[in-house]
């Protein structure tokens, strides 16, 4: 697998808010196996300070929700975090998964020792990863030569 690449860049939503968008990149081997068919949306609304963004203990509790969840899912191949939004009083963490079952477990594992999050969970097949190729028109940002 490709080394682990991230761009972070802002977007608006239709009301003109501003969303942090923050992608992974290098995913195209992982696409075209095609097994990843599953989109698993975690969604987390939050009271927003008047940017729109979460307070300073919120950010800081998502951050270790982040980690925790890309430490996990980075133990074997059974999904991919693919995309981080912020703003506007939601955030949301995107996962292509093969396997519904197995993405519940390793998801509950990653969060087992963080407070009850006030999350909830949607998840819809999404075989031409429509969702992220979307994302990725609307806000990819090329790696730099020095990076």
């Amino acid at each position: 697998m490709a080394k682990e690449r991230w761009w972070t860049a802002p977007t608006q939503t239709e009301s003109g808010a501003t969303v942090m968008v923050t992608g992974r990149d290098n995913l195209d081997k992982i696409i075209s196996k095609g097994k990843y068919i599953y989109r698993v949306t975690v969604i987390w609304d939050y009271d927003a300070e008047p940017s729109g963004y979460p307070d300073k203990a919120t950010s800081e509790l998502m951050e270790q929700a982040t980690d925790a969840m890309a430490e996990e899912f980075r133990k074997d191949d059974i999904a991919y975090m693919t995309g981080i939004y912020t703003g506007d009083g939601r955030r949301e963490w995107v996962f292509y998964t093969s396997n519904m079952n197995i993405f519940n477990k390793v998801f509950n594992r990653a969060l087992e020792n963080l407070p009850v999050l006030p999350i909830v969970v949607e998840a819809e097949e999404d075989r031409d990863w429509e969702e992220y190729r979307e994302m990725r028109e609307i806000s990819y940002i090329p790696e730099d030569e020095t990076e």
